[in-house]
């Protein structure tokens, strides 16, 4: 586990909390404690440059790089105005460099093994094992073999 996922797991800790969030943004990673983050995060390159929303889930095995936001498309409207409920990434998702995940109303919920290209703008949900790219994102394949889920 690097440090950065060590960090990110631990940015709930009643005592601790506070400070790991600070580390956190030293590396210019914002992860708030309200983000639900599932086993298995893999963080490249520091992470540096990462913004999560509060209303944000990943799953299991989930892999993010440097760069990549995830949020709501609404930023200008206060946040209990927003139709904007959550980010979901399920289980085996990757999100390359510098991509955006933006939800403008409801969940915005990304496929099971889905892959995000870099600087990609996702703006919908996907289906399982499907490739996005572009800005804004579409989808350009499939991952074949869509990734094994893990189990426990």
């Amino acid at each position: 586990m690097s440090l950065m996922t060590s960090l990110i797991y631990r940015r709930r800790h009643r005592v601790l909390g506070r400070l790991v969030q600070e580390l956190l943004a030293l590396y210019g990673m914002e992860v708030p404690a309200a983000a639900e983050i599932g086993p298995g995060l893999a963080v490249f390159h520091r992470g540096f440059g990462t913004v999560l929303h509060p209303f944000t889930t990943l799953g299991a095995d989930v892999t993010l790089y440097n760069g990549v936001t995830i949020g709501r498309a609404d930023p200008w409207v206060p946040q209990e105005l927003s139709r904007m409920r959550r980010v979901v990434l399920e289980d085996g998702v990757v999100v390359c460099a510098g991509a955006k995940v933006i939800c403008k109303e409801g969940v915005l919920t990304v496929g099971a093994g889905t892959v995000i290209g870099a600087n990609a703008v996702l703006t919908r949900s996907t289906g399982p094992g499907e490739i996005w790219a572009g800005a804004p994102a579409r989808r350009i394949g499939l991952r074949t073999p869509v990734p094994a889920r893990r189990i426990g």
